[in-house]
């Protein structure tokens, strides 16, 4: 339905009062800042009323921060931060050359410039869709679909995107007074663009305006038909709604159960749109009427919907579950369809509030549902899209947007994989994706509680890859309490960064003294694993941009800083002596020749071979000559068969290949209980990370049952050398692992 505009506090001589109206803003979202928004507020005032500029060009007297002011009230509705609600303010200014980008960035900050400079991108649209078009309401068009893309990839925030929905939000609100020009010309451009963006954010409440409001302008004969209608039979629908809720609300107090039930009114434009589609009249639609009942449990939803079906009798073709089969996007809710003691019929809604909190706030509402796209999910603009929705519900989850920039463009184009709940619910997972990463994706306790996890029944490691088509269940403990070794990449337990997000944002909500404690407790191993553990750690902290050694364990304790970024920067501490140079593995080659890549045997002198002359790409052979290094031929030479028969041992692999890395011989040192299998073990983990062991040494203690180790391997840097031993370590019996140097 079409939302009246609010009125905005004024002083008397017709300016806002901006003291008021950030009390009324402080009443909907928290303000941090209160000074900044205040002064955005003067800044916009000024620029509207500043004589010098001449008039603003906004309809309806509507000036810059007028607009300005409405757009932070739309944003203050979805719970935005401080920056959003100032850029808000302050964008129609800038738009209207009253304020000049480089002040707001002096004088408020280079956060809010950045997104006022994005939403400045995306205003370009509107030039791309000529008011002489033709207009066919619900008929998919390519160019808008190109439009829409090209939008989108425009986004680097998801906050600008929000930004120019309440913009354009307020240009279709002001139009009612302008020319017919200038209202088709917004009513196209936000029916085809910006309404389906805020559908595909799951943003009902903003979707539904757009469509109302633009429909209104583009179809008015229908629109005016419509609402006509809902008039005639808004008094007694009003009547007959309270009626219907006041005879639930006894039968469910009878039942002992808890609900709140509300009417629903469904919106001009999808009541037309479901004419159309079914062509059917508008007394056939049978969800004009309706009520939404909110209940506490999912079972209470099916004991609601037992007592609705036996006071009315239902239409069967309209029931729908979609709580044991939510749509794609998760919608979960019971939609049934009933003819009521008065001969009409009625839709009711029947969900938890959790569900409820879900579809309105757009977690889970509407991607992709009752939508006119048809193109594939893996597209790569419904990606973005869902990066988009990603953002949004992690600022949901999280409170706010920080640290999660990285995960979230490494999750942009990752394949996905579809696996089932014990339930039989499908859920969607990059691949990649552990039991770990399932077990949050269902929900935040369940995955700070998982203790375990089967794969079509069989215990797994929670390491363990899932793969489409797989049945997961996670094994819960009493205490919801994540593992701190989770966080550890090098370990495997997380692969997205949603749950990494959701594990990281848990250990925030700890005291800064038990996050010392822990990130002590995990840094100083990880330091004596790589011989690093008499380094000076307030040196080190500074290292990674943190005042204090404290700091730099409250940081990692809280899994804001990851060992790897400190074992890196630890790494420049070492000494000439400490550093091993490295083992230089590069051929020599004769000139024009491409480079013959030669696995572990040290650097060799190769020639190709001018009896066969391999070129790249061929399968190839080395033969060591006397005197002339490894000489390279074709596996089917003639030579090479005859050489096999004569003197094999002298034959060798070699392969194609890019220059190899510098690698470094780092020993290590192991100290385990013996057991049968153990250097087996040990080397398969080498052997699975791809590090060449070069040498071994091994000595037993028969009277403690106790075997040392001290093993040479070719590594690349620390971080690998972390990698390897914290595999080690966690093979069975290993008491110790940790880098050997002498003395």
């Amino acid at each position: 339905m079409v939302t009246v505009r609010k009125d905005q506090p004024l002083k008397e001589n017709g300016h806002l009062d901006a003291e008021q109206w950030l009390q009324l803003l402080s009443d909907k979202v928290e303000v941090q800042n209160i000074a900044q928004i205040r002064f955005a507020c003067h800044l916009a005032e000024v620029a509207q009323f500043d004589e010098n500029l001449g008039e603003n060009t906004w309809p309806d007297g509507y000036g810059c921060m007028n607009v300005g002011i409405e757009m932070a009230e739309i944003l203050a509705d979805l719970q935005l931060d401080q920056d959003t609600l100032v850029a808000a303010i302050i964008y129609r200014a800038v738009r209207e050359g009253r304020i000049s980008i480089e002040r707001v960035r002096n004088e408020i900050g280079q956060n809010v410039a950045d997104l006022i400079e994005g939403v400045l991108k995306m205003a370009a649209i509107g030039t791309l869709i000529s008011p002489t078009d033709q207009m066919v309401l619900g008929q998919q068009q390519s160019q808008m679909d190109n439009i829409r893309k090209m939008l989108v990839a425009m986004i680097d925030d998801v906050r600008v995107a929000l930004i120019k929905l309440a913009e354009r939000t307020c240009a279709i609100r002001a139009v009612k007074n302008a020319s017919r020009e200038r209202k088709m010309r917004v009513a196209k451009e936000v029916f085809h663009v910006y309404a389906p963006l805020a559908h595909r954010l799951g943003i009902g409440h903003i979707k539904w305006e757009l469509e109302d409001l633009s429909f209104r302008y583009l179809e008015p004969i229908a629109y005016k038909r419509i609402a006509s209608l809902l008039e005639e039979k808004r008094i007694d629908r009003q009547k007959y709604i309270e009626d219907v809720i006041d005879m639930l609300q006894k039968s469910f107090s009878r039942m002992g159960i808890e609900a709140e039930i509300n009417g629903r009114v469904k919106h001009i434009y999808s009541i037309w749109r479901k004419m159309q589609r079914k062509k059917i009249p508008f007394d056939q639609v049978y969800d004009i009427r309706a009520v939404r009942i909110q209940v506490n449990k999912i079972r209470d939803c099916y004991a609601v919907l037992g007592i609705v079906h036996s006071i009315w009798k239902h239409i069967p073709q309209e029931f729908d579950d979609y709580i044991a089969q939510p749509k794609p996007n998760g919608y979960r809710s019971l939609h049934t369809a009933v003819i009521t003691h008065q001969g009409r019929t009625l839709e009711v809604q029947i969900r938890t509030k959790d569900m409820h909190e879900e579809a309105e706030l757009g977690v889970c509402a509407h991607w992709l549902y009752k939508g006119t796209d048809t193109k594939s999910k893996q597209d790569s603009y419904e990606q973005k899209i869902m990066w988009l929705r990603q953002v949004l519900e992690w600022q949901d989850d999280m409170g706010s947007l920080d640290g999660l920039g990285d995960d979230l463009d490494l999750g942009v184009s990752e394949e996905r994989i579809y696996v089932f709940t014990p339930d039989g619910h499908v859920v969607d997972l990059p691949a990649g994706s552990t039991p770990l990463d399932f077990a949050y994706r269902v929900h935040t306790e369940v995955g700070h509680a998982c203790r375990g996890a089967k794969v079509n029944g069989k215990i797994v490691p929670l390491t363990y890859k899932i793969k489409t088509g797989e049945q997961i269940e996670i094994l819960t403990a009493k205490e919801a309490k994540p593992s701190r070794d989770w966080l550890n990449p090098d370990v495997g337990y997380l692969h997205t960064g949603r749950a990494r997000a959701k594990v990281q944002h848990w250990f925030k909500e700890q005291a800064r003294d038990q996050n010392i404690i822990d990130g002590r407790e995990l840094l100083m191993p990880e330091l004596r694993k790589v011989s690093l553990q008499k380094i000076n750690l307030k040196e080190l902290a500074k290292k990674v941009d943190l005042k204090s050694e404290e700091d730099m364990f409250a940081r990692i304790g809280a899994g804001d800083l990851r060992l790897g970024q400190v074992i890196h920067a630890a790494q420049s501490f070492l000494t000439p002596e400490e550093h091993p140079k490295p083992l230089n593995l590069r051929a020599p080659k004769p000139r024009g020749t491409e480079d013959i890549q030669i696995q572990g045997v040290g650097s060799l002198l190769t020639s190709l071979a001018s009896c066969c002359k391999p070129v790249p790409g061929d399968p190839i052979v080395g033969y060591i000559t006397r005197g002339k290094g490894v000489s390279v031929h074709r596996q089917d030479c003639p030579n090479v068969l005859y050489l096999r028969k004569t003197d094999d041992e002298r034959m060798i692999s070699v392969d194609w290949g890019v220059e190899p890395t510098d690698t470094y011989p780092v020993d290590i040192k192991i100290k385990a209980y013996d057991r049968a299998g153990l250097l087996r073990d040990i080397t398969l983990v080498l052997a699975n990370e791809g590090i060449n062991l070069t040498a071994m040494h091994t000595s037993s203690n028969k009277d403690k049952n106790i075997a040392t180790m001290v093993i040479t391997a070719e590594i690349s840097d620390l971080s690998d050398l972390s990698r390897v031993i914290t595999k080690i370590d966690m093979l069975p019996n290993i008491i110790d692992a940790h880098r050997h140097s002498e003395g």
